[in-house]
């Protein structure tokens, strides 16, 4: 089995005390729970701490795990609405640690796992979600072509395009025919949309445990986990919002189903997608259920990537992986209900 959890230590310092300004030892490492695509470490130093995030080892997907793309996006949203990490430098060369890495500022501040936001006050939750609802809506409205980002996704229509990928992607982890993603597959391929022009930068999984927020307030700091990131339609972002709080409460899930959410001060599906409208500009959004089932499915198609790294040897948290692959089939029936409406 191929070793995720650990880093060379002596390979990453030495590297990095010749290509980073101001890197000084000892160095520490800490390898985060979280990232099970690409694993990622807190390197602690004396002076400061940075953040490590890696392409897992092994054979891999064909565009999957691009940290490439990762930190460009980081490096070139930096002084726009959009907060992100300061990133220090991009490592492709596979012989320092065996994969290409990036290694960024560490973000101090607080990571709610799920929107429910246990122990919180009701204030807090609803700014915390209002500056969410801010963030994105900014994301959205990035000047693609002053940023430098106007070629980091092709023209055309990206829904097309994106259901093509992930289609295939799926096919290439399959590892038992799942009947509900075959149908989605078909029916989101007969019922979308037409394409009408808006061409943003999407992060692609937009959700409250990829953002780091003060510690102090409800102001976000950084959002974290770029690799979806492509230009694309910006309702794909908002709808995977939705997705998520669609979810069971808790757990695995770590969505909002069957919670009050007025009691614990957290807006409505549609109070969320008005105040997103409104920051942009927008009278409102047609047809949202096949935006919200796209989400369903390249989720559904992710988590079966998941699984198959797990099933490979080669899963960041390989008990969590297999976990999630059992979701699968879930996703996709989440995904042809929301086309239901």
């Amino acid at each position: 089995m191929t070793d995720t959890q650990t880093l060379d230590l002596d390979a990453v310092g030495a590297y990095l005390k010749d290509h980073l300004d101001g890197f000084d030892g000892p160095l520490e490492a800490t390898k985060f729970e979280t990232g099970q695509s690409n694993p990622t470490f807190l390197l602690k130093t004396p002076a400061r701490d940075y953040v490590l995030r890696r392409k897992p080892p092994g054979v891999l997907l064909k565009s999957a795990h691009a940290v490439d793309r990762e930190f460009r996006v980081q490096k070139a949203l930096a002084g726009t609405d959009v907060p992100v990490a300061a990133m220090h430098l991009l490592c492709e060369d596979d012989g320092v640690i065996g994969s290409a890495f990036y290694v960024m500022d560490h973000v101090p501040g607080r990571n709610f796992k799920d929107p429910v936001m246990e122990g919180e006050t009701n204030a807090t939750r609803t700014a915390v979600i209002d500056e969410m609802n801010r963030v994105l809506a900014a994301l959205h409205m990035v000047d693609i072509d002053a940023v430098g980002l106007s070629d980091y996704g092709p023209e055309g229509s990206y829904y097309e395009r994106q259901i093509s990928r992930w289609s295939r992607q799926y096919r290439a982890s399959e590892t038992e025919a799942v009947p509900q993603m075959n149908r989605l597959m078909e029916l989101l391929v007969e019922r979308m949309p037409e394409d009408d022009g808006q061409r943003t930068l999407v992060h692609g999984d937009y959700r409250i445990d990829n953002m780091i927020f003060d510690a102090e307030s409800a102001d976000c700091r950084a959002v974290l986990d770029w690799e979806l990131s492509t230009i694309g339609h910006p309702y794909a972002d908002l709808a995977s919002v939705i997705m998520q709080w669609q979810m069971p409460q808790g757990g695995m899930g770590r969505g909002l189903a069957g919670v009050d959410r007025a009691e614990l001060g957290l807006p409505s599906d549609e109070a969320f997608v008005a105040a997103y409208c409104e920051r942009r500009g927008l009278p409102g959004i047609e047809n949202f259920g096949f935006y919200l089932s796209f989400c369903f499915f390249r989720m559904g198609a992710i988590l079966q990537g998941v699984l198959k790294r797990a099933l490979d040897g080669n899963a960041s948290n390989p008990e969590r992986a297999m976990r999630l692959g059992g979701f699968v089939p879930v996703f996709a029936e989440s995904g042809i209900a929301a086309l239901k409406g």
